[in-house]
């Protein structure tokens, strides 16, 4: 797995341009880095090492160099090809599947690409035409991005290096807000950046003289077989998903698995037995945490199963790190999750295995039961009557059945944009600043249902979602969170001969009145337990309706919402009166709240007016794990040493803003006062002595009076009239003590703002009340209430109480789409007849 870029044309220091292209995108592959130039193009490469690890490196060539390539991601049947290449006459000189990629191209031109299986986004540079070709996978696992300056060509895995092109003028897309506004995902090919687009999936491109053309090579038909029997079927998916996952677990590193609490990573996990899976969960009930069921299964099927509780501090502060990471905001909140299991997966292994793609091919979203339970209704109901009952419906208040018949009045092609459905036409009209942004949703969806209108309802909606919702949402966040942290995903799903066996199967035994993915669970089950094959479609549930009803989170987003980008875009008295109706659980607008909120933190990451160059957030838990492990390996005693010293090797002139320590303004603050007044000067050498409370008390103090900040000195009983240096060497630590510290910090990566337990002779010093300060967002200048801490036990459990009663009346609400986002959709134009 790697990234890749480059350009064709002239710029100033051009071996500067491309590293730093590289360079950005090296969480992509950090184990080495290649380039490529001649006076027409730069190729540049980064590398993550999975096959053949030491002869891998690219840029690759063929026999006389007159073909150059980069490529990102594997190909599983390059074995086969080798040798089909090396019987045809092509000389080899390593063993990756990259070079399969060089000799073929030359031996087969485009049509190598229906030869391949497997994820790929790759260019070949040809050095006697100076054509660029380049192409991507056949359903889009692996990304490729594109534009055009002056004629010239720029291409990257990754927008973020496009944007270090000096001659790329960054501007703002409009028409990307608008369909993110009701996708929740800009709808490819547009991107949130004007004039850079996708290379769609199953597609490649020539440039030749400074033009750009593209081609589609693949497109993901059904042609359901109804002679198909049950048995038959469920042998074959059976038979051809065992040989996908072998296939994909080719590698020369170890590989482990995603697994959750639904049947698609538990089918992929059995085939992991003495290996290592991985899930996530929040600590909100069994609602949100799939941890129990997925160690459960871990158990029955034998492998060595890790897990991380996701705390509400870490998910919060890992919103900016996760949208630096995507290129463009994507208001799917179980992205975050997916990073944060990625960082759990990437702590052991380089390779992982996930469920992806197992709904759209087999058919397996709840709301694919829609067209055979509205079709007596639509049958019987005459669509005039329907539009008058929905009216009517529309007034009453939530009752049973009363979202049936306002969903069921119109066609599929009116209803149904996919999965995600958050703002309509009118209701963008009405939040945008700007109106004339919106558009209506289904102009979107209208090609692509057009291709398929031959096909069932149900057909017609998998079709959907495997060009839009698929490509947009669900293989965007896989790629860019795996790779945030050098991690590679791999999907066996979506394979091509996964697909041939689940594009023949009949409607009947994709979705039914039993299940959905009927025959697939039929698969799985004879490897699961039932209750697992058979348990419900989820996704993956995050409780951003919870946090959103607590005051530390409603502060946090309502700060957004009043802000100047805010302000840019939108009508905020909007934004404040759909959150504050949800913090006063008068109506559940979670949904559209939070796709308002990411798309407000990415607008300032990447288009913050104050600084040209996009940087990346600063994660501040990841940075107090950092420094824990920098204590441990070091033995450092010094807390502020040890945060500027890690700083300092992301950025020299960084100054840690979670912590306030500036040491050379500190340095100089302690010599003036000094030379003005001895006594303090006494204290300050005392501050020098190594610092043996925890991190988050160390932060505490800094935002103390002078006078806390004395009595916290003296409660180490050191004398006063020793120098620093001689009291540093009086109570140096042990090295085990150290160590079991760190062990402590990095065991619980979310460090708790909860004051710890002070000597009754300190408590009496100590006669001022410090600050509760927010340390997920120090941005933030709400102070907030304490936490309160139990006395006794029986008080402890008390408080436990307390919290689950006040949660618990939120873990039975469904996690659905709201079904407003349809209300006001009216049926204006007639689809897709064989005159269109």
């Amino acid at each position: 797995m790697c990234g890749i870029c480059g350009f064709t044309g002239e710029v100033i220091d051009r071996d500067k341009v491309i590293k730093n292209m590289t360079d950005v995108i090296t969480h992509r592959g950090p184990d080495s880095d290649g380039v490529f130039m001649d006076d027409h193009i730069a190729m540049g490469f980064r590398r993550l090492s999975i096959i053949d690890l030491d002869a891998g490196h690219q840029p690759i060539y063929n026999e006389d160099k007159t073909l150059v390539l980069t490529f990102n991601g594997e190909i599983y049947n390059y074995r086969e090809l080798r040798k089909v290449l090396i019987e045809k006459g092509h000389k080899f000189y390593t063993d990756t599947d990259s070079e399969v990629l060089i000799h073929g191209f030359e031996e087969w031109r485009e049509d190598l690409l229906l030869k391949l299986r497997g994820m790929f986004g790759f260019a070949i540079y040809n050095t006697k035409d100076k054509s660029v070709f380049v192409a991507r996978d056949f359903f889009g696992i692996k990304p490729m991005h594109y534009t055009m300056i002056d004629g010239e060509f720029v291409y990257a895995s990754e927008i973020k290096s496009i944007l270090e092109h000096p001659k790329f003028v960054k501007r703002f897309n409009k028409r990307a807000l608008d369909t993110y506004l009701s996708y929740q995902y800009a709808v490819p090919p547009e991107t949130f950046f004007e004039g850079v687009f996708c290379l769609m999936p199953g597609h490649y491109l020539w440039y030749k003289d400074g033009e750009v053309e593209t081609t589609r090579y693949w497109e993901a038909r059904f042609n359901p077989n109804e002679e198909l029997t049950e048995e038959e079927a469920v042998n074959s998916i059976e038979k051809v998903f065992e040989n996908s996952v072998n296939a994909h677990k080719i590698a020369d590193v170890e590989v482990g698995c995603f697994l959750s609490s639904g049947v698609d990573s538990s089918y992929v996990s059995t085939y992991f037995a003495d290996q290592k899976t991985f899930t996530v969960g929040f600590d909100f009930g069994e609602h949100y945490n799939e941890i129990s069921w997925a160690k459960g299964l871990s158990e029955k099927i034998g492998v060595e199963h890790h897990t991380h509780l996701i705390s509400s501090e870490e998910f919060w502060d890992a919103v900016p790190t996760v949208q630096y990471h995507m290129d463009q905001p994507l208001a799917d909140p179980s992205c975050i999750a997916l990073y944060f299991v990625s960082r759990l997966a990437s702590e052991y292994v380089k390779v992982v295995l996930s469920g992806e793609g197992a709904d759209e091919l087999f058919g397996g979203y709840t709301c694919y039961n829609e067209p055979r339970v509205f079709k007596i209704y639509q049958t019987i109901v005459p669509h005039c009557i329907r539009k008058a009952i929905r009216a009517v419906c529309k007034k009453l208040p939530d009752i049973k059945g009363r979202d049936y018949l306002i969903r069921a009045t119109d066609p599929l092609e009116e209803r149904y944009i996919g999965n995600a459905f958050m703002y309509d036409y009118k209701e963008k009209r009405e939040l945008l600043k700007d109106p004339n942004i919106a558009s209506r949703p289904q102009d979107y969806a209208k090609k692509y249902y057009y291709r398929c209108r031959r096909y069932d309802d149900v057909t017609k909606m998998q079709y959907l979602d495997i060009n839009m919702w698929m490509v947009g949402d669900i293989l965007l966040k896989a790629d860019r969170m795996s790779m945030a942290n050098s991690l590679e995903l791999r999907v066996p799903f979506l394979d091509k001969e996964v697909f041939k066996v689940a594009s023949t199967l009949p409607t009947k035994l994709r979705c039914n009145r039993h299940n959905t993915k009927y025959a697939m669970r039929k698969a799985a089950v004879r490897h699961m337990p039932e209750a697992t094959a058979e348990k419900e479609k989820l996704g993956f549930p995050v409780p951003t309706r919870v946090w959103l009803r607590d005051e530390k989170y409603y502060n946090v987003v309502k700060k957004k919402f009043k802000g100047k980008t805010a302000e840019k875009f939108f009508n905020t008295d909007i934004l404040i009166r759909w959150l504050d109706e949800h913090f006063s659980n008068k109506e559940d607008n979670s949904r559209k709240v939070w796709t308002i909120y990411v798309f407000l933190v990415w607008y300032d990451i990447y288009f913050n007016e104050d600084n040209e160059k996009v940087e990346k957030p600063v994660n501040h838990l990841d940075e107090l794990r950092a420094i824990a492990e920098a204590r441990q390996e070091k033995k450092l005693n010094e807390f502020g040493e040890a945060i500027m010293t890690e700083a300092e090797k992301l950025d020299k002139d960084y100054d840690a803003p979670n912590f306030g320590i500036d040491k050379s303004a500190q340095k100089a603050e302690k010599a003036q006062t000094a030379e003005k007044e001895p006594v303090k000067a006494e204290k300050a050498e005392n501050e020098a002595e190594p610092v043996k409370e925890d991190a988050v008390e160390e932060v505490k103090m800094e935002n103390q009076p002078e006078e806390v900040k004395a009595e916290e000195v003296k409660t180490e009983n050191q004398p006063q009239e020793v120098k620093a240096e001689e009291v540093k060497a009086e109570n140096e630590e042990p090295a085990e003590e150290v160590k079991s510290e760190e062990e402590k910090i990095e065991d619980e990566p979310v460090i708790e703002d909860e004051p710890q337990e002070q000597e009754p002779e300190q408590v009496e010093e100590t006669p001022k009340e410090e600050e509760y300060v927010n340390i997920s967002n120090p941005e933030d200048k709400e102070v907030y209430e304490e936490p309160k801490k139990p006395r006794t036990p029986q008080e402890e459990l008390e408080m436990a109480i307390e919290g689950i009663e006040k949660r618990s009346k939120y873990l039975d609400e469904p996690n659905v789409i709201s079904d407003e986002a349809i209300d006001e959709i009216v049926k204006s134009i007639k689809f897709f007849d064989d005159e269109d």
